[in-house]
């Protein structure tokens, strides 16, 4: 399974900016054509992440809750993307370490 980081951080972005509620788009205009530092993409990835996670705790208790506003079918659309999402993320962390892994292995 080849993971394109690039892209997964790009779809957490938009996973993000769905969760919210924004209705403004990603496209590739808006993108600074200056590299950008990996840390903070990470990070930024990982809050999207949470965001996700919270936003599918939230359904879930308003559906729990009986809340008119909240289908069963918005739960687990919501359950699916932080899932796919948090997957994703741990992908990119075991790809990461083995790099890592790898880089310390090699004789100096």
């Amino acid at each position: 399974m080849n993971i394109n980081a690039a892209s997964m951080f790009k779809e957490l972005q938009t996973q993000s900016v769905e969760a919210k509620g924004l209705s403004r788009e990603l496209n590739t205009s808006s993108v600074n054509p200056a590299p950008a530092d990996f840390s903070a993409m990470l990070k930024q990835a990982i809050e999207n992440v949470n965001g996700l996670q919270q936003n599918t705790s939230d359904l879930r208790n308003g559906f729990e809750m009986g809340d008119e506003n909240v289908s069963l079918s918005d739960v687990m659309i919501a359950a699916n993307k932080s899932s796919l999402a948090f997957d994703a993320t741990v992908q990119v962390r075991n790809k990461m370490v083995e790099a890592y892994k790898e880089v310390m292995s090699m004789p100096v």
